[in-house]
């Protein structure tokens, strides 16, 4: 036995398996953007793996849980830069809030633990434990409305196992990840011993690389389409201020006065900051510049139309394509406080945060077609959308070329831009499409079939940037099939450790 097993196996009974779960937790988003040090996912995966061998049910749900916490309470750390920078709550506040939050979310974490002991998974523990994981994933996405966020698969998007992605979305990638690490620990752990190890690793990753490279879907470069993305990098704190409205459309407009002519000029989120009934002379004038040029204009503008009854205003967040353009897309999935307020009657106005303006907004219908942008399907995501592997895949059977737009001024200069951004090239790699990404100050960018970005912004800046795309025909196996297959291997890797476990009573 290592020094490493005999100091796990004398922790493990103690208080200190609760702390070092906790530690591996924090150390976990250093694997994701913007470090991406996926390295560290291994440690911080086998470690976690190591600390639930030989536990009762309770302590390892206990464990588990911590692990979430930890994870949760680092990762989302830009939580408080939005409450405390742009939400006018107090900082003691917003860390309360962050610490809520990251409780909250490692709640999912409790089952996995639980369900490891109670049917001793860990005789396969590098098959089990990420295939929990990876549910864990898939139930974080929709739960509640979903919560996408720190997906461990998203931190080796420039590695071989990104290869993966075509065909099992982002949870294949995770899978493979998690088998890594905790594999790793096997083969260190029993050396020779460990040839079934030895061969997976070689299957995930010899496998993922020569995955990479292949062209799931056929890139028409005869196609090419000229695109500005304007970036007017308007402050947060005067986004929706009244003596800001006129201000910010000039700005907009003086950065596109020389993009006219292009195939399409794309502004962000929100870039008109009033509803777009309030803004039909501006718009008009806007459509008629693009019009005398031949280009398509795409923007985030706020909707509000009478519901059916019209006994009342419904608001959308939306994106609408004018111009050499046609469409108009309200937003699917909605944030939690920034964009709709959850118990909003006892909520509302509780504190500062649960106040913000915009925050009253309707889900958008789930089926809606996509933008055309000269002639071309164009598939819109708003912001957070983007976030979600499932929404994304259905989204993009439709379309050619996809594209987001975001305001990510509300995570200020934290890690939560890098995280977004890193989502969004990780949906190119899955749907073989290019991806446009408009920002009001960051990260605007143009990311390719296979996940590269092509080019970026300055961010922080205002500025245009200007570059071609290329429309997409065909679709990867993850469009074609979604989830299915990647629940199923889990489900079979489950049920060959429990078989596993049964044998070894």
């Amino acid at each position: 036995m290592s020094r490493f097993s005999q100091l796990m196996q004398a922790v493990r009974p103690t208080p200190a398996a609760f702390w070092l779960a906790l530690l591996a937790g924090l150390l976990m988003p250093l694997a994701l953007a913007p470090l991406t040090w996926w390295p560290i996912a291994f440690l911080a995966i086998g470690v976690l793996a190591d600390l639930l061998k030989n536990q009762s049910p309770i302590r390892a749900a206990k464990i588990a849980f911590l692990f979430g916490f930890g994870l949760w309470l680092h990762g989302g750390s830009w939580l408080v830069v939005s409450m405390y920078n742009f939400g006018g709550t107090s900082l003691p506040l917003a860390l309360a809030l962050l610490t809520f939050v990251a409780a909250l979310m490692a709640l999912l974490f409790i089952p996995i633990g639980w369900l490891y002991a109670r049917f001793k998974l860990d005789h396969l523990a590098w098959l089990t434990l990420p295939a929990l994981l990876v549910i864990g994933e898939w139930l974080r996405s929709w739960v509640l409305t979903g919560f996408p966020w720190l997906m461990t698969g998203y931190g080796f998007i420039d590695t071989p196992l990104a290869g993966w992605a075509p065909l099992f979305g982002v949870y294949g990638v995770s899978l493979a990840a998690g088998i890594t690490g905790i594999a790793l620990f096997h083969i260190i752990r029993d050396g020779k011993k460990a040839y079934l190890q030895l061969l997976t690793l070689g299957i995930l990753w010899i496998g993922g690389g020569l995955l990479s490279p292949i062209a799931w879907t056929q890139i028409d470069r005869q196609q090419a389409m000229s695109v500005s993305l304007v970036q007017g990098n308007i402050p947060q704190e005067s986004k929706w201020a009244l003596e800001w409205r006129d201000k910010t459309v000039k700005i907009y407009r003086d950065l596109s006065a020389q993009e006219w002519g292009r195939d399409l000029v794309l502004w962000p989120e929100a870039a008109i900051p009033m509803f777009a009934h309030e803004a039909q002379d501006v718009l008009a004038e806007i459509e008629n510049d693009a019009l005398k040029q031949g280009s398509a204009f795409v923007t985030g503008v706020p909707f509000a139309t009478w519901n059916k009854a019209r006994t009342g205003i419904l608001f959308y967040n939306s994106i609408a394509a004018m111009g050499d353009g046609l469409g108009l897309y309200h937003k699917q999935q909605l944030v939690p406080i920034g964009e709709y307020i959850p118990m909003e009657e006892w909520l509302r106005g509780a504190i500062p945060f649960f106040n913000l303006p915009m925050s009253s907004f309707t889900w958008g219908p789930s089926n809606q077609p996509p933008l055309l942008v000269k002639t071309q399907p164009m598939a819109p995501f708003i912001c957070y959308e983007i976030a979600y592997p499932s929404l994304v895949q259905r989204l993009s059977k439709s379309a050619s070329i996809l594209t987001t737009i975001s305001n990510d001024g509300w995570f200020g200069r934290s890690i939560g831009p890098d995280q977004h951004f890193e989502m969004v090239r990780m949906r190119a790699k899955e749907t073989g499409r290019y991806i446009l990404r408009g920002t009001n100050n960051g990260i605007t960018a143009i990311i390719n079939d296979q996940g590269k970005v092509v080019s970026q912004a300055p961010r922080f800046v205002p500025a245009v940037l200007r570059g071609e795309v290329y429309p997409a025909q065909g679709f990867t196996p993850w469009q074609r099939m979604g989830l299915q297959p990647i629940l199923w291997v889990c489900a079979l890797l489950l049920a060959l450790g429990l078989w596993r476990s049964r044998r070894a009573a």
